[in-house]
């Protein structure tokens, strides 16, 4: 993992950035309508950008080729049924990284990035949610200290529900 350069995004990345996440989400996810853009990346300058507890942040090699991103935005409550306490609460997004460097700790690298960005931001919880379909994931968040909440069904995939406290 030589010479990638991690950076938060602005406002004049959005423009490469965002193709390239609705594109990696489209891969990872077949199955998914293509034409679906979820809410966080429809109000991706909004979620991640201008939102006090957001941010998104990117991978380049040395040839400023983007090889991974990962965000945070805050967490919206939407699962009724998932107990999470009302803290300072924010929730880990959009962790994809490039085939071609995965198993080399950038993945590590992004998070704890994106972990010392949440921290200095006063934020308590991280939240996220992955899915078994996704080789590797459920035991690479586990690594990283996060605790599973609930695995249920969330409209036909099944899912992991992790938090991790950080105060």
């Amino acid at each position: 993992m030589k010479n990638i350069d991690i950076s938060s995004v602005d406002l004049k990345h959005v423009e490469e950035i965002l193709p390239y996440v609705i594109n990696f989400r489209r891969e990872l996810f077949p199955t998914l309508d293509p034409n679906f853009v979820p809410a966080d990346l429809q109000n991706f300058i909004q979620n991640y950008i201008e939102n006090q507890k957001g941010i998104f942040l990117q991978a380049k090699d040395e040839n400023n080729n983007l090889v991974g991103v990962i965000g945070m935005m805050a967490f919206d409550y939407r699962f009724p049924y998932l107990t999470i306490g009302q803290e300072s609460t924010v929730e880990v997004a959009r962790l994809f990284v490039e085939p071609q460097h995965r198993r080399n700790g950038l993945a590590t690298k992004l998070f704890k990035e994106l972990k010392q960005k949440a921290i200095e931001k006063d934020i308590y919880r991280l939240y996220l949610h992955t899915h078994p379909s996704l080789p590797g994931a459920y035991e690479f968040w586990l690594k990283q200290g996060f605790v599973l909440n609930l695995l249920c069904d969330e409209s036909g995939f099944p899912t992991y529900h992790m938090s991790k406290e950080l105060i």
